[in-house]
C-alpha cells in the first residue's frame, strides 16, 4: 500500500494494517481549499503534521469544517519534496503508548504544500493569493523560538533581519520578512482582519511574533517601502491580531523501527531520512498521546470551531499562566535537564533516563520541589497533575524514542525562559536565588556539555545551536582533568542578561555554578559523581 490519494482507495489493506484512513474526500477538500483558504500555516514539520494538522483533521471528519491547512516552509524544503509532494500531503500518524500499543491514522487536513520562495517565483505569487484571500482567518506558526529572532547577543540585527529591512518588502529572506510582506499584501488588497497565531513552544509566543514583524514593517517605513497606514492597520489588534498560545506535544525524530513495523504491515517505503539541515522527517510522524493547545481567543476574521477538536480557547492571561506553568516549571526545564545530561552520560533516549535514580532525582528537584513553590496555577489545567503525569507517563514512556540530542538543540535560545523565570522568580520573593541547588546544577550541566566532551573524556557533537560559536569561545582554556584550568571562564555567559533574561551573579547562583562546573571537569566520571553528591543530600 501507499500513502497516496490512490493508495488509500486499498481501504480493506489499510483496515488490516491497523490504519484509520480519512472518510472525507481529501482531493475535493483539497481543490476547496485552495479557492478558499482559511489557514496558512509556516513551518511543515513534525508537531504540525501530527498534533495541528491532526486537530483539523479531527475536524473535517466531524463535518465541523470543509476545508484544510495550506501548509508553508520558508527554509527546509526538503520535506515538501520528500514527504509532501510524493504522498500528496498526506502523513501517517503514529501514537506511541507506553504499554507498547500504537494508535495508527492517516492525516488527510494538508491540503496544499508551498515552498515559501519571495520574488519572481510561482510560490511567491501563490503566497500573495492566500494572503489577499478575504476568507483566510489565520496564520500559524511552528517554526521554532529562533525562527523570530531579529537581533544578536550583542542587541544589533542578525545579518538576514539586516538584509531584509535593507532591501524592502518585494523579497525577504527571513520567515518574519515575508509574513510582515504578505501582510502588506493583504492590507492593499481590501484589509481584511486575519489573526497572526505563534504555536512555538515559547514564552509570550504572541508577543515576539508582533514585536519581530511589527518592528520589520516600522524599519521598512521608515526606508519609505510601505505606508504608515499599513503599519497602523498592523499594529491594530481589532485588526490584526497577535493571539498567544501554549503548545504541548512531545514528538520525537521519526523512529526506524516504527518505519520498519509499517513497512511489515504492508505499506510501502516508510523508512526515516535525513535532510540536509539534519532534519529526521519521515512519511510518518510519531508522538505521545497526550497534547495541549491553549490559545487566546482573539480571532478578527472568524476561526474553526478548534475547541470541538480539544483545543482550549479562553483569555490572554489563562494562556500566559499555563504557558508559564508548563515551560518555566512542569515540562520543559526537567526536559532541557535530561538534554545536557543525557548526553553527557551517554544516554540515547529520554526514557532511559528516568530510570537513572540521579537523573529522576534531578528532574523532581527541579520542578516538583523547586519550581512548584513559585508556579502560577492557571486553574483550567492543575500543575500538580500535569507535572505528576510528566515525570511518571510521559517521560518514562519506553516506546517514545526521543532523544537528549534533539532536545539540546538551541538551548541557549531556552534557557531564559526554562530556568530563568523560576530563578527571578524566587529573586522577586526572597531577594535571592539562593535557595536554588537543583537548577544551578542543571545549568552547570550545560556549561559542562558545552565542552564536547563526555563524562568518559570522549568527545561528542554539540547539537546545532546559533550561540555555540560565541559561546565556545568562552570556555578556551578548560581542559578536563585540570580544574586549575577554570579561571572564570563562564562569568561572561552566567553574568549575561539575554541569556538568562538574569543575571546570575546578581540573583546569588552565579559563583554556586562556577564551583559546580569545575567539580563536573575535575576529571573523567566527574559528572557523575557531582550529580550524585548533590541528590543524594
Amino acid at each position: 500500500m501507499k500513502l497516496t490519494i490512490e493508495g488509500l482507495k486499498d481501504k480493506d489493506g489499510w483496515a488490516k494494517a491497523g490504519v484509520k484512513i480519512p472518510s472525507y474526500d481529501i482531493a475535493a477538500m483539497q481543490e476547496r481549499t485552495k479557492k478558499e483558504p482559511i489557514w496558512a500555516h509556516f513551518g511543515a514539520g513534525n508537531i504540525f503534521r501530527i498534533f495541528i494538522g491532526g486537530l483539523q483533521d479531527t475536524l473535517i471528519a466531524n463535518g465541523e469544517s470543509d476545508k484544510g491547512i495550506c501548509c508553508v516552509e520558508t527554509f527546509g524544503f526538503d520535506i515538501i519534496d520528500e514527504m509532501y509532494v510524493p504522498h500528496d500531503n498526506l502523513v501517517l500518524g503514529v501514537t506511541l503508548k507506553p504499554d507498547g500499543n500504537v494508535d495508527k491514522r492517516v492525516i488527510g487536513s494538508l491540503a496544499e504544500a508551498i515552498k515559501s520562495i519571495p520574488g519572481n517565483t510561482a510560490e511567491w505569487a501563490r503566497m500573495k493569493e492566500i494572503f489577499a484571500s478575504p476568507s483566510l482567518q489565520m496564520v500559524s506558526f511552528t517554526i521554532t523560538e529562533k525562527g523570530y529572532a531579529l537581533y544578536g547577543s550583542d542587541g544589533s540585527y542578525l545579518p538576514m533581519a539586516k538584509a531584509d529591512i535593507e532591501a524592502g518588502a518585494a523579497a525577504p529572506k527571513t520567515a518574519m520578512g515575508q509574513v510582515a510582506s504578505l501582510l502588506y499584501h493583504r492590507f492593499q488588497n481590501g484589509a481584511k482582519p486575519i489573526a497572526v497565531v505563534s504555536m512555538d513552544n515559547c514564552s509570550h509566543n504572541g508577543e515576539k511574533l508582533r514585536s519581530s514583524i511589527t518592528t520589520i514593517a516600522r524599519e521598512w517605513q521608515k526606508k519609505g517601502f510601505v505606508s504608515a497606514e499599513y503599519c497602523a492597520w498592523l499594529e491594530d489588534e481589532e485588526k490584526v491580531s497577535f493571539p498567544w498560545s501554549m503548545i504541548d506535544k512531545i514528538t520525537p525524530r521519526p523512529s526506524e523501527e516504527i518505519g520498519k513495523r509499517l513497512e511489515a504491515d504492508g505499506i510501502e517505503a516508510m523508512q526515516p531520512v535525513i535532510t540536509k539541515n539534519k532534519t529526521y522527517i519521515a512519511p510518518f510522524v510519531n508522538a505521545e498521546g497526550p497534547q495541549y493547545l491553549v490559545i487566546e481567543d482573539r480571532f478578527p476574521n472568524g476561526r474553526p470551531p478548534l475547541e470541538k477538536a480539544g483545543v482550549y480557547l479562553t483569555d490572554r492571561d489563562t494562556v500566559n499562566n499555563v504557558e508559564r506553568m508548563k515551560v518555566t516549571t512542569c515540562l520543559n526545564p526537567l526536559h532541557t535537564s535530561l538534554a545536557v545530561y543525557g548526553c553527557l552520560l551517554g544516554y540515547n533516549l529520554i526514557a532511559d533516563e528516568m530510570r537513572d535514580a540521579d537523573l529522576s532525582a534531578l528532574v523532581h528537584k527541579v520542578g516538583p520541589v523547586e519550581g512548584m513553590p513559585v508556579v502560577t496555577d492557571p486553574k483550567i489545567l492543575s500543575p500538580k497533575d500535569f507535572v505528576n503525569e510528566v515525570i511518571n507517563v510521559r517521560l518514562p514512556n519506553p516506546f517514545m524514542p526521543d532523544t537528549p540530542q534533539r532536545i539540546a538543540c538551541d538551548t541557549s535560545q531556552k534557557v531564559g525562559i526554562r530556568f530563568g523565570e523560576t530563578i527571578k522568580s524566587y529573586v522577586a520573593r526572597d531577594g535571592n536565588a539562593k535557595k536554588l541547588k537543583a537548577i544551578p546544577l542543571a545549568i552547570a550541566g550545560w556549561c559542562r556539555y558545552l565542552l564536547a566532551l563526555d563524562d568518559n573524556g570522549k568527545a561528542f557533537e554539540l547539537s546545532p545551536d546559533p550561540m555555540i560559536p560565541e559561546l565556545t569561545a568562552h570556555l578556551k582554556g578548560i581542559e578536563l582533568g585540570k580544574p586549575e584550568s577554570y579561571k572564570g571562564q563562564l562569568k561572561p555567559i552566567l553574568a549575561n542578561e539575554r541569556i538568562f533574561g538574569i543575571d546570575l551573579y546578581k540573583a546569588g547562583i552565579g559563583e554556586l555554578i562556577e564551583n559546580l562546573f569545575v567539580e563536573e571537569i575535575s576529571g573523567t566520571g566527574a559528572v557523575r559523581k557531582t550529580l550524585h553528591k548533590y541528590m543524594a543530600e
